[in-house]
């Protein structure tokens, strides 16, 4: 098992069409590819919103071919073009982490 961290800055004045977003649309259609979302959070500080988020995966072969096909998805597209339009930028960056447990980790299990 390995988890995967994602955190996007969220441009000033967005955080609310971006967090829209996320929980009707991006969360839903990654939940129909499979994607495990274990828990999501936002963190406000100095002015900037970040959304932060984990997922699980089986080994890096799911994580590889489950994001290409969310990212493939032409009505993931299609959302995205449609609210960029009325918002712009909704990211002004994505730091992304793969984190594999150590051998001694609590972390270490099977995946449900």
């Amino acid at each position: 098992m390995i988890n995967q961290l994602r955190i996007y800055e969220v441009p000033p004045g967005n955080a609310g069409p971006f967090l829209e977003r996320f929980r009707d649309h991006a969360a839903r259609l990654m939940g129909t590819h499979g994607f495990r979302i274990q828990a999501m959070w936002t963190d406000k500080a100095d002015g900037r919103m970040r959304f932060v988020y984990l997922l699980c995966w089986r080994d890096a072969d799911e994580m590889q071919t489950r994001w290409a096909a969310f990212m493939a998805d032409e009505e993931w597209a299609q959302i995205k073009k449609d609210t960029a339009a009325r918002h712009g930028d909704f990211v002004l960056g994505i730091e992304d982490m793969v984190l594999t447990p150590t051998d001694f980790s609590a972390a270490i299990g099977d995946i449900a």
